[in-house]
């Protein structure tokens, strides 16, 4: 594992009470670059990454826009984009090291499966549908995670500056013979499922994807997703 330079992109927006989950997550590799790339938080989440001796960079708000800002500065020969409030779960390092030493693994990105941080039974059935979403049409969201090479990376043309969307406007330009689900877990917050309910929350996020598929701009989008 230290022989592969592996970067760590996390584009953080006042996630100082997750970002340090997420930071601890990473011990397994501790050769790997962390790169926070912050949006402007006033929460003390920049403090926090000088802490904890990450890169820091700062960027304009927009997930889309912090990732790819990430990526270009990063200095690894792969990237391992990860959400603020998502950690890794024990295990993880093996597994990515796994997948870079196959024989194609430059032409081709991993995903984690997916797992929330709770036990509501709600939660059991999202991850259920998440993973099968993934697995089957090729389009693993941001929360679970992405393992690319820098090569396929700039490829396939990164990130895009969206404000919503841009992980699955990634995956659907990689494709789905290009992307491959790992024998891993991310763990991420369920906060905005117990804030907004579990069943309000599957609704809003497969009515963004529904209207992202049918055209509707990202730009528009944003500002009915919370």
């Amino acid at each position: 594992m230290t022989a592969v330079r592996l970067s760590v992109i996390l584009p953080t927006l006042n996630a100082a009470h997750r970002l340090p989950q997420a930071l601890a997550s990473l011990a397994p590799w501790p050769t790997a670059e962390r790169i926070v790339v912050d949006g402007g938080s006033s929460d003390g989440s920049r403090l926090l990454a000088e802490q904890e001796n990450c890169r820091l960079l700062s960027s304009e708000p927009g997930r889309g826009r912090q990732l790819a800002a990430g990526a270009e500065a990063a200095s690894g020969d792969w990237l391992l984009f990860l959400h603020a409030d998502t950690r890794l779960s024990p295990g993880w390092a093996p597994v990515v090291s796994g997948f870079i030493a196959a024989a194609d693994s430059q032409q081709r990105a991993g995903f984690f499966r997916l797992r929330f941080d709770c036990d509501h039974p709600g939660a059991r059935r999202i991850e259920r549908l998440a993973n099968w979403r993934a697995e089957r049409l090729g389009l693993p969201y941001g929360d679970q995670a992405l393992l690319i090479s820098r090569t396929l990376y700039r490829q396939c043309g990164g990130f895009r500056p969206l404000p919503l969307m841009e992980d699955v406007e990634l995956v659907r330009r990689l494709g789905r013979r290009r992307l491959q689900p790992l024998p891993a877990e991310t763990l991420t917050s369920a906060r905005k499922y117990y804030r907004d309910g579990w069943l309000a929350r599957l609704a809003m996020n497969l009515c963004m994807l529904g209207l992202y598929l049918a055209g509707v701009p990202p730009q528009h989008l944003a500002r009915l997703y919370r």
